[in-house]
């Protein structure tokens, strides 16, 4: 016999709190047990769980009395300075490319050897026949993640050998999704403009000649035209979104997934969804979120009096969303500085200029400085808190024309290069499946036979 509707919704909501009820946890608990809850320990320090090569990040110094302090942030691909290899690529068209080949392999490309990575990389750049139609253009997403990660998962059944696990064939699979990725998520969202919103469906094909970043823009973009300066500070953002160590989310499910010996369309696709959480690849969207919110409620932005007493309201949960958190700023390693914030923030200072928008820049520095005195005011911190790359990234996007369902698309599209890079050191150096230990603070039961069990009492 089915249930009524009302029915139906009523036991569902019983279900729902039975649920809540069951997954409680005593937070006391996790001090009692000595929990890293997070994998972070008292002072949010990631707790050590692997060995990399791979990257570096820095938030502190040891002094000469041997004390550990705050400092500029540093992060390091293969041992590199980030910011020298940004400096290094200033001046040259290709940047995104170069690095993603520094990650995969562990140094520097000579010209002959970049030369060939990038024809490599063009070769890949292509979809199977027909994949647009029948895998992108059908039941199409509202959620751009969900679109990559249904194209990846797919791809899986046009390999030849999806299960080969040898790192030739690992290597072939990665290149071959860092060139799909700009394709993927573009034409998703091309797709869902038109299924969704009732726009013209264009697809532009991507240029052989053309970087990453180039390719991006011109197919994004309604007229496929693009500055050089646009195409720039996009393959800079890119660079900076490649890597970041492997303690982040998205590169830990890498090394998880990876040491199960899963094939890597599922490991990519595990890590797409980890990315896809707005406290990880989304925490840009809350940061347009939060500006939208300031522009309507700070009428002078020149005034330092009036964007802080709107910061300090934000901070008390009295304004924007009543989460108590000026997103943006903060991070769990970096102190003083986040480097990839520094970079950016010069390029989107630049970009600002070009577009027109210098006093929407000159806001977000205002936040940024007096942000960071609101929150030591608030919170009375010890540690020194700073911009993180997502304080800027956002504005950056919103000014090269990218619309917000792309904007953690983008940051997939950086980071498969870290991840790919990950899952071949997890491959080379694994044999052990990553298992991490839970304690049960639950209770023991005797079992009962369903005729003599008693209805559960209902929480309030």
């Amino acid at each position: 016999m089915s249930l009524t509707q009302d029915t139906f919704n009523r036991e569902l909501k019983e279900l729902v709190e039975f649920s809540r009820e069951s997954g409680k946890i005593d937070l006391r608990l996790y001090q009692e047990y000595d929990v890293k809850r997070g994998l972070r320990d008292a002072g949010g320090k990631g707790v050590l769980t692997g060995l990399t090569e791979i990257s570096d990040v820095t938030g502190t110094e040891i002094t000469d009395t041997g004390n550990r302090v705050p400092a500029e942030g540093k992060l390091y691909y293969q041992g590199y300075d980030v910011e020298e290899l940004i400096a290094g690529v200033r001046n040259r068209r290709f940047g995104f490319e170069e690095i993603t080949y520094l990650l995969l392999f562990g140094d520097l490309p000579t010209q002959q050897q970049l030369q060939n990575f990038l024809e490599i990389l063009s070769a890949f750049r292509e979809l199977p026949e027909e994949f647009t139609r029948d895998v992108i253009m059908k039941a199409p997403s509202q959620n751009m993640m969900n679109s990559l990660q249904k194209c990846i998962l797919t791809l899986y059944s046009y390999d030849g050998e999806p299960e080969d696990l040898d790192i030739q064939n690992i290597l072939r699979q990665s290149l071959s999704m860092i060139a799909k990725m700009p394709l993927l998520a573009v034409y998703s969202y091309h797709t869902y403009r038109h299924y969704h919103q009732g726009k013209n469906l264009v697809i532009r094909n991507p240029k052989p000649e053309l970087s990453l970043a180039e390719n991006l823009l011109q197919m994004l973009h309604p007229d496929g035209q693009y500055t050089q300066l646009e195409a720039k500070v996009l393959d800079i953002a890119l660079i900076l979104h490649a890597e970041h160590g492997g303690g982040n989310n998205s590169t830990f499910t890498t090394h998880v997934v990876s040491s199960t010996g899963t094939d890597t369309y599922s490991a990519v696709a595990a890590s797409l969804g980890s990315l896809k959480g707005p406290k990880h690849g989304g925490a840009n969207l809350k940061v347009m979120e939060m500006f939208a919110d300031i522009k309507e409620h700070v009428s002078n932005w020149d005034s330092d009096e009036e964007i802080r007493n709107y910061l300090r309201k934000i901070l008390n949960k009295e304004a924007f969303d009543g989460a108590g958190l000026i997103y943006g700023m903060g991070h769990a390693v970096y102190t003083l500085s986040d480097p990839r914030e520094r970079i950016l923030s010069d390029y989107a200072s630049r970009l600002a200029v070009e577009k027109g928008m210098e006093e929407e820049f000159h806001l977000y520095e205002s936040v940024e400085r007096i942000g960071k005195e609101c929150m030591a005011e608030n919170r009375m911190l010890v540690k020194p808190v700073c911009a993180n790359v997502d304080f800027y990234s956002g504005f950056v996007y919103s000014m090269l024309d990218f619309p917000r369902e792309l904007y953690t698309p983008l940051f997939a599209i950086a980071r498969i290069a870290g991840w790919s890079a990950h899952r071949i050191e997890e491959m080379v150096n694994g044999g052990k499946i990553i298992r991490p230990a839970y304690k049960y603070v639950g209770h023991h039961r005797p079992y009962r036979d369903l005729d003599a069990r008693e209805e559960r009492e209902k929480t309030n």
